[in-house]
């Protein structure tokens, strides 16, 4: 017997009982639908927090934690570490900066840092150049809109209340600096974090560069970098104000910065290997992800008994499939097909009626799929009144490929076990008594 008569054997049944296999294809469409579309709301919430970790985290970073400094030897030893593309010191400094252009000021944290290393890692800023002299500096995407005089601090207290009263908030970007910040000489003095508190004497310096905007909306990166070849001049301003020690003046952060993703893990085992204190986001990511692993599994798993549920209507149609054509059952075995033939017959019947159903699945979960994300970020607004849902990128529902190829080998497999016991009937019916039933 040629394939095509095979399914032209398949299609005749099935023409022949449309309602009968609408139903039942109706079924496996909703138990695989559910078991993808519950799925999905792993798959998405994993890329929700993955994305939300990722974009405010550098992920080629590895941060160098503990009381014990790096020390220069120390430093050109990692840089010199196959795949590192650079070791970043970061010095914070103990004190507040006060910065005054024209009849504005504002207050900063100041941050100094090798303006290569700096480059390096940072990338493009929004506006301006990094600095090639010791005076120039770059300042923080919200420097401007924090350079307030003090008609702009009362009205920005007014607006504040006012939006309080209605329930909102008002950040204050209306008000601030509105011409350009670069080439514009700034001056500024320190006052220390601890100690007598005296604001030191100011210094004049040169705004060259701007940083890009941070990820996240709320936040506010007013901060000053400079070169660390100030931290000489920085000390001895306050050192002369404040008797203060170095060591409590400044603090140094060590970041070493991977080429790619992908040789973040090794380069960390290597510095745990020999006693560094290391931490990298992908540790966290690890994490994530196992714990997500057992969350899909879990939920692939609820889904599955809804395609068991589905599986209880293609083993009854099959069953009924056998019983009404037990004559022609007959008639093949009469004129030759082997038992494996029959059994194939009504293999192929429960077969299509799963691959149809999981072809329909898919395109009706892509649809939910779609409609939950566009509707979640809508609904939370409403609920919680704040603008910021309407605006975040928030994944309810993620439907990857090969959530697709898992939900439909279940759903095939079991459609096929579902019609096994069925075919397996048909091939044990006697011909004599077959030929004998009447049409």
């Amino acid at each position: 017997m040629l394939f095509k008569d095979q399914l032209g054997f398949v299609t005749q049944h099935i023409k022949k009982n449309k309602l009968r296999v609408f139903m039942t294809i109706l079924a496996a469409t909703m138990g695989c639908a559910f078991l993808i579309v519950l799925a999905s709301v792993g798959f998405g919430l994993q890329e929700s927090l993955r994305n939300e970790i990722l974009s405010n985290e550098t992920v080629t970073k590895i941060q160098v934690y503990g009381d014990k400094q790096l020390t220069e030897e120390q430093v050109q030893e990692i840089k010199k570490m196959e795949h590192v593309e650079t070791v970043l010191e970061t010095i914070s400094v103990n004190a507040s900066a006060q910065s005054f252009v024209e009849d504005r000021d504002t207050t900063s944290n100041l941050i100094l840092s090798n303006m290569q290393d700096f480059e390096q890692v940072n990338g493009k800023l929004a506006k301006g150049h990094y600095p090639t002299k010791s005076n120039e500096i770059v300042v923080g995407y919200h420097f401007a809109q924090t350079l307030l005089n003090e008609t702009e601090r009362n009205l920005i207290a007014e607006k504040s209340k006012k939006a309080e009263a209605e329930g909102t908030y008002y950040d204050g970007s209306e008000e601030g600096y509105k011409e350009s910040l670069i080439g514009k000489n700034i001056d500024l003095s320190l006052v220390p974090h601890t100690g007598t508190n005296d604001e030191t004497q100011k210094m004049s310096y040169t705004i060259v560069g701007i940083m890009e905007k941070p990820s996240y909306d709320w936040m506010v990166d007013n901060a000053i970098h400079m070169d660390k070849v100030q931290k000489a001049v920085l000390a001895e301003n306050l050192s002369t104000s404040n008797n203060m020690a170095e060591d409590e003046l400044f603090y140094s952060e060590f970041n070493i910065y991977a080429d790619t993703l992908e040789n973040v893990k090794p380069i960390l085992e290597k510095l745990k290997d020999r006693g560094y204190s290391v931490y990298s986001v992908t540790e966290q990511l690890d994490q994530m992800n196992v714990f997500f692993l057992v969350l899909k599994i879990g939920l692939i798993f609820v889904g599955t008994i809804a395609v068991l549920i589905a599986s209880i209507g293609i083993f009854n149609t099959m069953t009924m499939a056998v019983t009404e054509r037990t004559r022609e059952i007959g008639v093949l075995k009469a004129i030759g097909a082997s038992p494996k033939l029959i059994q194939r017959l009504f293999l192929m019947e429960s077969t299509f009626i799963s691959i149809f159903g999981t072809l329909i699945a898919v395109i009706i979960s892509y649809a939910i799929s779609f409609a939950a994300n566009a509707a979640l970020p809508l609904i939370l607004k409403a609920a919680t009144g704040e603008e910021a849902f309407a605006t975040n990128d928030i994944t309810f529902s993620l439907i990857p490929w090969q959530l697709v190829i898992i939900a439909a080998a279940i759903s095939v497999g079991v459609a096929m076990i579902s019609g096994y016991r069925p075919a397996r009937k048909a091939t044990k019916i006697d011909v004599i008594q077959a030929l004998r039933q009447e049409l």
